[in-house]
């Protein structure tokens, strides 16, 4: 969907904009004993729902069903098995969705529930699904409250973080703007316990972030951390949609335009939402090998991949599922949706597509992965240095 109102082209605009979405991390909905931190909650609704009762539509990306839910369940710190952690969420989403209820309830303002998968943002018929019941929901006054659904997603359908599924949500919803609420005040030039180190007002383009020290951890209540935040920033702008990185604290400022957090302008460039999933949130299920010829037809002529230029064949996939393209070096060159199954690709290596039409057949006259499945990807946010630097996690 198109962003609701104009692009807002400065952090002075997001105050116009209509519709907004949040996303907070269990960083900061979790007390240092891992307890759901209700008062800051509270905080939080307090802001957002005066933003919905003046007529801006809030959509609210929240974390902490693990965290809220493996003590309850006797754990002593969040666990690292899947079976446990996803029992922990879903006894932690009851009590998360009961405190969010109560809470906009004193504003009577209904919450809905939106637990997802990564499959809901890539698959036709459930993104249009999600589009109508979202719709639906704003258009009702109500607050959809988002979450991943850690309690049934695999590692083949999962997003791995909030960040970037706010950042797939922001777009399925055409958001105007995405607020990342941490608990830091924003990107730094350095460590921000470091003497000297700045914060970074203003992000114009992600190349900008190279070289920044940042981790790549998430704490012990979350699976985010700086990263995916940039990784998440990065996904939003270059389908026009803004984004302010911020600390919790602030949102309120963050929503009337105040010089708080990190501001990351939308790019001029504009990504489908299809070649950004492809290149950030989806799980690769196989890699291609492809020769030097290939790698130049891939980066200097925007081709699609052909048999004739595959090298080698790794991995049990389906036709229409994500794969890598790596050089025979091993460098990572592109991600995209294959054409033909795993099992169909040994006879194709190395050969023409005239020739394998003539001996298979018409079937067989199809790139291997077409070029508008097909998104290079680029190192920009991954250049960041991971160190001992930002301690953000969610």
């Amino acid at each position: 969907m198109e962003p609701m109102t104009p692009t807002i082209s400065s952090r002075a605009q997001i105050s116009k904009a209509r519709r907004v979405v949040v996303k907070i991390g269990s960083s900061s909905l979790t007390r240092p004993d891992g307890r759901l931190n209700v008062p800051a909650l509270r905080k939080l609704v307090d802001v957002l729902a005066e933003e919905v009762l003046r007529g801006k539509q809030i959509v609210l990306v929240t974390s902490g069903s693990i965290a809220a839910g493996f003590m309850p369940l006797g754990f002593e710190s969040r666990p690292s098995d899947i079976s446990s952690a996803q029992a922990a969420a879903a006894v932690g989403q009851s009590a998360l969705m009961s405190t969010y209820t109560d809470a906009f309830g004193a504003y009577d303002i209904q919450v809905g529930q939106i637990l997802m998968t990564a499959g809901d943002t890539v698959r036709r018929s459930r993104y249009r699904h999600a589009v109508q019941v979202f719709e639906k929901l704003l258009e009702l006054g109500a607050v959809p409250v988002v979450n991943e659904n850690d309690a049934l997603a695999t590692s083949e359908l999962r997003f791995g973080d909030n960040d970037r599924l706010a950042a797939l949500v922001a777009q399925l919803v055409g958001a105007d703007a995405l607020v990342l609420l941490t608990d830091v005040d924003g990107l730094y030039d350095a460590p921000p316990k470091q003497p000297g180190a700045q914060r970074i007002p203003v992000v114009n383009d992600m190349s900008e972030v190279a070289g920044v020290e940042v981790t790549g951890r998430g704490s012990s209540f979350g699976t985010g951390g700086m990263i995916t935040k940039l990784q998440s920033a990065e996904m939003a702008t270059v389908t026009g949609i803004p984004v302010v990185l911020t600390r919790a604290q602030d949102v309120a400022g963050a929503l009337r335009g105040e010089d708080v957090g990190t501001w990351f302008s939308a790019t001029n460039e504009r990504r489908t939402r299809r070649k950004v999933w492809l290149e950030h949130a989806a799980q690769m299920t196989g890699r291609l090998v492809i020769d030097p010829g290939a790698v130049r037809a891939l980066r200097d002529r925007g081709a699609s991949l052909l048999a004739a230029g595959i090298r080698d064949v790794r991995g049990d996939f389906a036709a229409g599922d994500p794969v890598e393209i790596v050089s025979e070096d091993g460098e990572l060159i592109a991600h995209g949706l294959i054409g033909y199954d795993s099992v169909e690709l040994p006879q194709m290596l190395g050969r023409s597509t005239h020739d394998m039409v003539e001996e298979l057949g018409d079937d067989y006259g199809r790139s291997i992965v077409h070029r508008d499945d097909l998104i290079l990807v680029r190192n920009t946010v991954t250049d960041v240095v991971t160190g001992g630097g930002m301690p953000v996690a969610d």
